[in-house]
């Protein structure tokens, strides 16, 4: 009876060990995890902060009891991990306990990042991240009258921390050191117009200003930028990015760049060692290298196919693409692909108003698109992209044509986003 170990257990984590069980009946699941939480996921903590969900919607797949029971797990919560070792198959405990497996799934997922500031006390500042933080601000806004607040970073989740904030009433000044939102993900017009959306809904950005330094007063903090303005602030909310938890292996053991490496079965090179989730590299589709693409879905899929292949099965990760989906102050923004490549930009729509789509036709097709206020044509699009990775050639299907026509789009563009237009 073969004996596994799951370290981290989030989304991949019960993925793997939901695969585990299903290809193997008998064999003995062990699940490490720090806390006591059944697996929930980062991006709903804000929706709970908002009031938008109870508790409980944080998670979708029951109490930590009910999944212990449904795939017989031997779970130890507030344990752990000093190390794996990996060519020896061992966990090691913080409190000198240790166990040898057969097959080890490291799913330790990633922790939100930021730096020391000067004058700022960590303990003062707030983080959306994990269950706790969400527990922490929510707690914080409900028994203080907040009149300001600061949010550093603009990220997917910055910006809905920033909503949340802005719905309560609270002043908020959104910073970030990059000179427009959302720079990885949006082509600069449409950055440009969610910035002057943000703007009239009342939010002051900071934008190409990282913080520089705070001074903590009687009313609350004076935040010193490094463009040399200064912000006012009751409440200073750290939204800056996240970092992969791989300290507990040895890179001269397992390969780590900014997250753990793993090939298409999620095998790391140490036969055995397997990683999933925000913890690993995976293969980035458009550019052929191994990539953290720290989405829901992608650690699901890797989850899943680590654990078969721990148990014996067959299945295999085949990629993912960079892609963005989020909903915030009454807009959707949705970002498909690398927005730095080059190509033929072509645009359906007013960007100002309704449905706006611009995509950019590089010499082997579509590379990227933009959508914004129409989140249903998401999906058809999303994977007519990722069938143009797959095999460097498709076309839309009658039906996907269809569904794109009937939201709004003409048959013109659809003819130019198929590169199907030489103008």
């Amino acid at each position: 009876m073969a004996d596994y170990a799951i370290i981290g257990f989030g989304c991949a984590g019960y993925y793997g060990a939901k695969a585990i069980r299903e290809n193997d009946p008998d064999g003995t699941i062990t699940v490490y995890s720090e806390h006591g939480y059944s697996p929930y996921n980062p991006m709903l903590t804000t929706y709970y902060v908002a009031g938008k969900i109870p508790f409980e919607g944080l998670f979708p797949f029951g109490d930590m009891e009910k999944i212990r029971q449904e795939l017989r797990l031997e779970v130890h919560t507030g344990a752990r991990v000093e190390k794996v070792e990996a060519r020896s198959r061992t966990v090691r405990l913080e409190n000198g306990e240790s166990r040898q497996f057969d097959k080890i799934l490291i799913a330790t997922g990633a922790h939100a990042f930021a730096p020391s500031f000067p004058g700022l006390d960590p303990e003062k500042a707030f983080y959306m991240r994990t269950i706790d933080d969400a527990i922490r601000l929510r707690e914080a806004l409900e028994s203080h009258p907040y009149r300001t607040a600061l949010v550093v970073g603009a990220s997917m989740v910055g910006i809905k921390v920033v909503e949340l904030l802005n719905n309560r009433g609270i002043r908020t000044t959104l910073a970030d050191m990059a000179p427009r939102m959302f720079p990885l993900a949006a082509y600069e017009s449409v950055s440009r117009e969610i910035e002057r959306r943000i703007t009239r809904k009342g939010v002051h950005l900071a934008l190409g200003s990282a913080l520089a330094s705070v001074e903590e007063t009687g009313d609350g903090f004076v935040c010193s930028m490094t463009d040399g303005s200064t912000v006012q602030a009751d409440l200073i909310v750290l939204c800056i990015g996240t970092r992969t938890n791989v300290s507990l292996v040895d890179p001269a053991e397992v390969t780590v760049n900014k997250g753990i490496v793993v090939d298409h079965d999620m095998q790391t090179p140490v036969p055995g060692i397997y990683a999933a989730g925000d913890c690993c590299e995976g293969e980035e589709l458009q550019s052929n290298t191994s990539m953290i693409i720290g989405l829901w879905a992608n650690a699901a899929h890797q989850g899943a196919t680590a654990g078969a292949n721990m148990a014996g099965g067959k299945a295999e990760f085949d990629g993912n693409f960079l892609h963005n989906i989020t909903h915030f102050m009454d807009m959707d923004f949705i970002g498909f692909g690398d927005n730095r490549l080059t190509g033929q930009v072509v645009t359906s729509g007013h960007i100002e108003s309704g449905l706006y789509v611009e995509a950019v036709i590089g010499e082997q097709g579509l590379v990227g698109v933009n959508i914004l206020d129409n989140y249903r044509i998401s999906g058809t699009v999303k994977n007519y992209l990722y069938r143009i990775m797959e095999s460097g050639d498709a076309k839309l299907s009658p039906i996907q044509r269809g569904i794109l026509i009937k939201e709004g789009l003409k048959p013109s563009f659809i003819e130019k986003m198929e590169g199907r237009y030489h103008g």
